[in-house]
């Protein structure tokens, strides 16, 4: 009879253990489903991050702003280009997509001494060297300067922007006094930009998000994707 019993014992501590077995088995494979898809979610946002960090990119700069050059030694002027009607709220440096549309190119000093200095700004087509653009020598108090082209650049190719510190004899301050100084950056007009992939980025960035939460807060969501994953690994 004491042998009975303990079969029975014995066929309860496998029943229990395989319980307890399969439970765990279940339970790691609901974590290391968690844990596939934060990684992906991390895995994407570091990308997101990456890819607006690099978006500017094209023109000389220094560390990660692309769009920031020396106007003059340890002398800094940002510059950011839009085409509003072709392309709304992307912002542009070192290449532009569109020709024959709307183009803004706006320059942030980061001096405050160039708001009373004379400046000007040009635009040439290059190798050839001719003006699409010109902006005669002012003080812009304000610190910002916007050119706006009323229709861009006239063709695809490279341009030139021309920025010209010029000589003015009424500085008592030294500033600009003695021979104009010239410098240029280079960017890239025409070649289209059919879609943003900031925006394919970011639509993917939220959409992942958005199936994130719902996993970790829907248990029949949660099921679903641990029974299709379970599937894929076979």
């Amino acid at each position: 009879m004491q042998v009975i019993f303990d079969e029975i014992k014995l066929i309860k501590s496998i029943k229990i253990f395989s319980y307890n077995n399969n439970y765990l088995s279940k339970q790691e494979g609901i974590m290391n489903t968690a844990q596939l898809i934060r990684k992906g979610f991390l895995g994407l946002l570091g990308l997101f991050f990456s890819a607006s960090l690099w978006a500017h990119g094209g023109a000389a700069g220094t560390d990660t702003d692309q769009c920031k050059f020396e106007l003059q030694p340890t002398h800094w002027i940002h510059y950011t280009a839009y085409q509003p009607q072709a392309f709304p709220a992307e912002e542009f440096c070192g290449n532009l997509p569109g020709t024959n549309t709307l183009t803004q190119l706006v320059f942030d000093y980061q001096d405050m001494k160039y708001r009373n200095m004379l400046v000007e700004f040009e635009v040439t087509k290059e190798p050839e060297g001719k003006r699409v653009f010109f902006l005669p020598s002012a003080k812009h108090k304000k610190g910002s300067v916007n050119l706006e082209l009323p229709n861009g650049v006239p063709e695809p190719g490279q341009y030139l922007i021309h920025i010209t510190l010029v000589p003015d004899p009424s500085d008592t301050e030294q500033r600009t006094q003695g021979e104009r100084l010239d410098v240029h950056m280079g960017f890239k007009a025409g070649g289209g930009q059919p879609v943003s992939k900031n925006n394919l980025l970011l639509y993917a960035f939220f959409a992942l998000a958005g199936l994130y939460v719902l996993y970790l807060s829907s248990a029949g969501f949660k099921r679903k994707v641990d029974e299709a994953i379970a599937k894929i690994k076979g």
